[in-house]
């Protein structure tokens, strides 16, 4: 399988960081317009309409469950839609979904979601306190917002499996620790089926399990997979 490099993930969008404390910006002297490309409404409605709940919203609408913080969170990632640093090892992977309230069953706009993850050996940039990280410096971790429609969306690798204990690992897996005002902070982790340690785990819960599948662009492949998040009021 052929890994995709950054280029080929590049895509448009806007975290507001401002709004979360970033100093105020200046455009460089003598800079043009952005030229106009095509027209909102050569789209038909489809930017007008509301995005569709999760499939399990009639029946099992339930807040998404909680799981373990770990020991490798770091508070200050930076806000970018690319978890991993460039070029990082690994299989490429798109992770995508929404931020639900659960007690109005509609979206949430500007949910702030800190994503966190081992590399695709199963080593943390924390995880040997004889040479910790320096502070400015964040190696598969990232902060996101959620639009309008309450979507959010990344890309990073598989992360790799580690041992905790004598024949003890952690499948892989990714952290969420998801907020929002008027909601329960959520800690909670991603996992995905197939993975062989998911059946020995202590922690995983089946809820927290999606399935990934298979896109391939020209010779290159990469996994998409869905995650949507339901909060519950405070």
């Amino acid at each position: 399988m052929k890994n995709l490099t950054r280029r080929d993930f590049l895509r448009k969008g806007s975290f507001g960081l401002a709004a979360f404390g970033v100093g105020a910006l200046a455009l460089r002297v003598g800079a043009d317009p952005t030229e106009a490309s095509g027209d909102i409404g050569s789209y038909g409605d489809y930017l007008s309409r509301p995005p569709k709940p999760p499939a399990n919203v009639k029946d099992k609408f339930a807040p998404t469950e909680d799981n373990i913080l770990g020991p490798f969170h770091r508070g200050g990632a930076p806000f970018r839609a690319k978890i991993t640093p460039p070029l990082e090892a690994g299989t490429v992977r798109l992770v995508s979904g929404r931020v639900w309230a659960h007690d109005t069953k509609k979206p949430l706009a500007s949910a702030a979601i800190d994503i966190w993850q081992a590399d695709s050996k199963g080593r943390y940039d924390n995880d040997d306190p004889k040479n910790p990280p320096a502070k400015n410096v964040f190696k598969n971790r990232a902060r996101l917002i959620t639009d309008e429609a309450g979507y959010y969306e990344y890309e990073t690798v598989h992360p790799g499996r580690y041992k905790i204990g004598e024949n003890v690992w952690r499948p892989s897996h990714i952290h969420y620790l998801v907020r929002h005002q008027g909601y329960r902070t959520l800690v909670t982790q991603l996992y995905f089926k197939g993975d062989p340690m998911n059946k020995d785990d202590a922690f995983i819960k089946e809820s927290l399990i999606i399935e990934l599948k298979e896109q391939k662009v020209g010779d290159a492949a990469y996994e998409v997979g869905t995650f949507d998040i339901v909060l519950a009021k405070a």
